[in-house]
């Protein structure tokens, strides 16, 4: 969420640094929020005049109590003051309230160093990794290569629907053994704290972090218990959300940052906005496994710390031997909550096209308002933490790279070096 302040203090700006994100609607309704603003100043100032007026009469009815007067009029006035005054807080706190919802749909100001441009076409390449394999045998594709070592999407579409999987055998094997190569890379080597979280989370969690109000048909979600009761839960599209509100509500020590967690869990979405896309094969699922980067940082060091994470991912990457590319995400492709993005892509061959695996993105304090989630600076002030979030990297688009980049003529997959200790010494899965 932005600061009202923001706002308050200069909306031209703050409007075209939301019109930079190229939306074909407004984010904010600009003559709403000023309308709403008029309104609560003219309230706020007609309540100190109430509240001064009857001080003074207060004080009045205390002297002619002291003389013996009579102040039956002086206490009419304060009793009709006190009507106005309640009437004037329920209005305001509802103003408040409606200017808090507006600032719910409102998403994160790009940073200044973000290249502007209206969608994925604007985004900037900035190094490569790696050359891309060449083969002297035709290229299969994952789906073709991992049906024989496991990889059935008859079996998940017969048990959930189209975009489920379901693994077995071999390819089974070798995802496992992809998320705990990544977790290790990130517990041992970059000082990650691995956590497990919970899969379920409630409503206000998913608002801490973004998700909610605006992406809940990219959600899967319920209902839980009678009429009554009942309570909204979500699951979760990635372990971010969890990760992330852990300090949710928490004035933490100057001395406790950077929190860095990290964890492996199923990540859960609906893609009704992805209709037609990727159908063939694991690259856009409603299903999917991924190690998750966050990190809990002060301010000054947050862009630092994206620098460093982008790096954390990437080592996932060149330790397996992947080639990639980093990309700057421009303006009109940055994701609701974030100031700044770089997307990791992988080379995948059969695609003759490197596609996404990883983002690692800095909200600054945008999520971190949401939650109520600060910490103590030296100075002893309380101050609203940066969080940062990466994929360290997607498990299932990973288990799709090493299949499609390692594939030998015979149908075999040559196990990448990083990752045979994972599989007992195992240099190649066959069927």
């Amino acid at each position: 969420m932005l600061d009202i302040s923001l706002l308050r203090k200069d909306l031209p700006r703050i409007v075209a640094a939301l019109e930079a994100r190229q939306s074909p609607q407004p984010f904010l309704d600009v003559a709403r929020f000023t309308a709403l603003e008029a309104e609560r100043k003219a309230i706020q100032s007609r309540t100190e005049e109430l509240q001064a007026r009857r001080n003074a009469l207060s004080k009045t009815i205390g002297q002619a109590k002291a003389r013996g007067e009579d102040s039956a009029a002086a206490m009419a006035e304060v009793a009709g003051l006190a009507d106005e005054l309640k009437a004037s807080a329920e209005r305001l706190a509802a103003i408040q309230a409606a200017l808090a919802e507006m600032l719910m749909s409102v998403p994160n100001l790009p940073h200044e160093s973000v290249p502007h441009g209206a969608d994925e076409n604007g985004n900037v390449e900035l190094r490569r990794w790696g050359t891309p394999r060449s083969f002297d045998f035709a290229v299969k594709d994952h789906v073709d290569l991992g049906a024989p070592l496991g990889l059935d999407f008859d079996t998940g579409a017969r048990l959930s629907g189209a975009r489920f999987t379901f693994l077995r055998g071999p390819v089974a094997r070798l995802h496992r053994a992809l998320a705990q190569f990544m977790l290790d890379v990130q517990t041992r080597e970059h000082g990650y704290t691995e956590c497990y979280t919970p899969y379920i989370v409630n409503r206000e969690v998913l608002e801490g972090t973004g998700q909610l109000p605006k992406f809940k048909d990219d959600m899967f979600w319920v209902l839980r218990g009678g009429d009554e009761s009942a309570q909204e839960q979500y699951l979760i599209s990635t372990s971010e959300i969890s990760l992330t509100n852990s300090v949710r509500g928490q004035l933490l020590a100057a001395a406790q940052l950077p929190i860095k967690l990290t964890a492996h869990s199923p990540c859960f979405r609906s893609e009704a906005g992805s209709a037609g896309r990727d159908t063939r094969g694991m690259i856009r699922q409603h299903q999917f496994d991924k190690v998750e980067m966050v990190q809990i940082v002060a301010p000054e060091t947050s862009y630092d710390a994206l620098e460093q994470m982008t790096g954390h991912a990437e080592a996932i990457l060149r330790k397996l031997e992947l080639p990639y590319r980093v990309v700057a995400l421009c303006t009109g492709d940055l994701g609701f909550g974030s100031t700044k993005t770089y997307d990791l892509e992988v080379w995948l061959p059969a695609q003759r096209a490197y596609r996404e695996i990883s983002s690692c993105s800095n909200c600054e304090a945008f999520q971190a308002r949401r939650m109520q989630a600060r910490y103590k600076t030296a100075q002893g002030k309380n101050e609203l933490v940066h969080t940062l979030n990466g994929s360290g990297l997607a498990v299932g688009r990973t288990l799709v790279a090493v299949l499609e980049n390692c594939q030998q003529a015979d149908g075999s997959i040559a196990i990448p070096a990083a990752l045979r200790p994972y599989l007992g010494g195992q240099e190649r899965i066959e069927a």
